[in-house]
């Protein structure tokens, strides 16, 4: 059994309670239902939770995918309603809010939810310039990440991926992803990264936190079959570019020294590396490393979540950050990320792609 299989089932008791609270709240709003009926609906949003988990894990069907999804729906709905009820609670301590004023307030969650499933699949293409002193040449670098291939998102947003790299293709010069490939709600495949063979660059993975719930080795051979390349605790160079796979490791994987990591800089190049987490960004940099490509964060992925951002992973939620380290431009890109985490939402941040394009600095000419 995988850590999020683990991990579901142990938090479904807590979801069940929750649900029953929240639901038996707002009844109460309109007058109440009887708290077998109440029960009755947990009962099924706890099935439609924990059922269809145990299949996706031996083969993904649209029925897992579909029940996995409506879940996925109604996490985002219980967390809107728990902010709504509470607020409403706390209001009718001083002035009792008229049951159609209740009614109007309710009915913007679905509007609201409406737009962030829209817009939780629909992936844009962003750019950001990264300006070096000494540069012998540009790239554009694509990177990507979380892209959470599993039962909400499967072999579609594989497909969506693909298009948008070969519509890149023709401009940039690889592309990156840091990252949760996948994200173990369902079984991955040999063949279910294929659609990524047809992009007509190089692509380079490594592992992040998700990619070993499935099994990274299933992850791998997805990989490989796609022809990506995989990087894991190594590096490779590409024309002037050092890219460096720093593993994110559950002790799956043996980790490098420190000193194993700094032998791979090269101060003639371009250093990057590549890390799912967006921690460790100065000590990084002082190794050598010019820029740091990392995801995980999904930027929040919707409101209010969003707003705590600033204030975890050093700050370092979502963005473009620059350093200037012994007169040299040192830069960590965080993506907010390709898909979703269980919740297929997104509300103040976009499913995105980021073109980041190397540039010689206009003070170094």
């Amino acid at each position: 059994m995988s850590f999020r299989t683990r991990r579901v089932l142990f938090g479904s008791p807590f979801y069940a309670v929750l649900d029953f609270f929240i639901l038996r709240y707002l009844f109460s709003l309109f007058g109440g239902v009887s708290d077998l009926y109440t029960l009755l609906i947990v009962l099924i949003l706890w099935i439609i939770q924990v059922v269809p988990m145990f299949f996706e894990q031996k083969k993904s069907t649209k029925l897992g995918r579909l029940l996995s999804t409506i879940f996925g729906v109604w996490e985002w709905f219980l967390v809107m309603l728990m902010i709504y009820l509470i607020i409403i609670f706390i209001i009718n301590f001083f002035i009792t809010v008229p049951t159609g004023i209740t009614a109007i307030l309710l009915s913007t969650i679905p509007i609201i939810g409406i737009y962030a499933y829209y817009n939780a699949h629909r992936l844009v293409v962003k750019e950001r310039i990264l300006e070096f002193d000494e540069l012998d040449e540009e790239y554009n670098i694509v990177q990507l990440s979380d892209v959470h291939f599993g039962s909400i998102r499967h072999k579609q947003i594989i497909k969506e991926v693909s298009n948008k790299l070969q519509e890149l293709s023709d401009t940039c010069d690889l592309a990156i992803i840091s990252g949760d490939l996948a994200d173990g709600s369902c079984v991955v495949e040999e063949g279910d990264f294929m659609d990524l063979k047809k992009v007509n660059m190089p692509i380079i993975f490594t592992s992040g936190n998700h990619d070993y719930y499935p099994g990274l080795e299933n992850v791998h051979k997805a990989c490989e079959n796609a022809g990506i390349t995989i990087l894991e605790n190594e590096g490779l160079e590409y024309r002037n570019l050092n890219v460096y796979g720093l593993s994110y490791s559950f002790s799956d994987i043996q980790m490098p020294t420190e000193e194993e990591v700094r032998s791979f800089i090269n101060e003639d190049k371009i250093n990057i590396v590549n890390y799912h987490i967006p921690n460790g960004w100065k000590q990084l940099s002082n190794m050598g490393f010019d820029i740091q490509l990392s995801g995980h964060t999904h930027g929040g992925q919707f409101y209010p979540v969003t707003c705590l951002g600033k204030y975890m992973y050093e700050g370092h939620n979502m963005g473009l950050f620059n350093e200037r380290i012994d007169g040299r431009n040192h830069y960590l890109h965080v993506t907010t990320g390709v898909g979703s985490m269980d919740i297929p939402m997104r509300w103040g941040t976009n499913s995105e792609i980021v073109v980041l394009k190397l540039r010689k600095s206009d003070n170094s000419q």
